[in-house]
């Protein structure tokens, strides 16, 4: 492997190469812990996707949901308030996101991994990226992630599922909240190596691989299918302790993250000097190559399972190589 990526020949088959790809310094060895207070530094101490998710999850459980104890009975009005607090937030990220980076060109090219601009062709719903994103956001997306948080506030409220109060243990009320996005990661691993199985794969998971160039809209626009098996990541809150906000952040960090992660731009530039981390590499490695980096940043199960993309272009011509095997296509492509 290079010293450094950016000189790697990968580099120049794109308009911007962050570098070298990173886990989670929690799984390095030797220990890293100053490494791993830096990690967390970033999302927490910092504006980055995971405070926004917090934020969001305190205004809409604090001020826009009812109580928990109106959620007993499924009933039209507590379940449209659901909808809208996922819905509003959403699209506003997506959109403002979209028309600064992509509609408006606020910061050009600058930071932008995939040189291509967003696609029209008959690949698409409605012929358009665009509105083939949205769409299938917003019908099925939204809907069936608000769907399955119905189902846990439900069980909550009726005693059925295990409920936590930051007064009986604060310890664990805080710390749901550093373990939900590693409990998103692992769940996701495994969920999109079972979409990668041919048969997944032609059925749903392929709508979601339409966008290889991906933008803000692509994060969560799948196949019903897809987001069926995406959002049992909430039914660990029928099984461990949690809380209605818990259950709010969860629902931003696996849905709203994605808009950030797939905004396909290294950074979000506002203004002379500030930059807000935006888009991950790592994952837009795989919408290019496919049978790669599976996983998240936050776990290495790529490492550990020999299908991890470091940027280079070594790791392309070992992924193509995985490609063929698995789809007998030509390792040349």
């Amino acid at each position: 492997m290079p010293n450094d990526p950016k000189d790697d020949d990968e580099a120049r088959r794109w308009n911007y190469h962050p570098g070298e790809v990173r886990n989670n310094p929690l799984f390095d060895w030797p220990p890293n812990p100053l490494g791993v207070l830096k990690w967390y530094a970033g999302f927490w101490l910092e504006a980055s996707t995971t405070t926004l998710c917090f934020a969001l999850a305190m205004i809409a459980w604090y001020l826009v949901l009812p109580p928990l104890e109106t959620m007993a009975t499924p009933a039209p009005g507590w379940i449209l308030t659901l909808w809208l607090c996922n819905l509003v937030p959403h699209c506003v990220a997506a959109g403002g996101l979209h028309w600064w980076l992509i509609g408006s060109e606020g910061q050009g090219r600058d930071l932008k991994y995939d040189k291509r601009d967003q696609a029209r062709s008959g690949n698409f719903t409605f012929g358009s990226q665009l509105w083939d994103n949205v769409f299938w956001t917003v019908v099925s997306g939204v809907t069936l992630w608000t769907a399955f948080q119905v189902l846990v506030f439900w069980a909550m409220a009726n005693g059925w599922a295990p409920l936590i109060y930051i007064g009986d243990n604060p310890i664990l009320f805080v710390a749901w909240f550093l373990l939900i996005p590693m409990w998103s990661s692992f769940h996701f691993y495994w969920v999109h190596r079972l979409l990668h199985w041919p048969p997944l794969y032609r059925l749903a998971h392929s709508l979601h691989h339409r966008n290889v160039n991906v933008g803000p809209w692509s994060g969560i626009s799948m196949h019903p299918v897809e987001h069926l098996l995406f959002y049992t990541n909430f039914l660990i809150h029928l099984v461990i302790p949690g809380n209605p906000l818990h259950l709010m952040f969860h629902g931003y960090v696996q849905s709203t993250h994605p808009v950030f992660s797939h905004s396909g731009f290294d950074k979000v530039v506002l203004g002379d000097t500030a930059e807000v981390r935006a888009g991950v590499f790592f994952h837009q490695l795989h919408h290019r190559y496919f049978e790669c980096n599976y996983g998240t940043v936050e776990f290495p199960w790529d490492r550990w399972f020999g299908s991890y993309h470091d940027g280079t272009t070594e790791a392309t011509e070992r992924t193509r190589r995985t490609k063929a095997r698995m789809h007998g296509e030509s390792s040349a492509r």
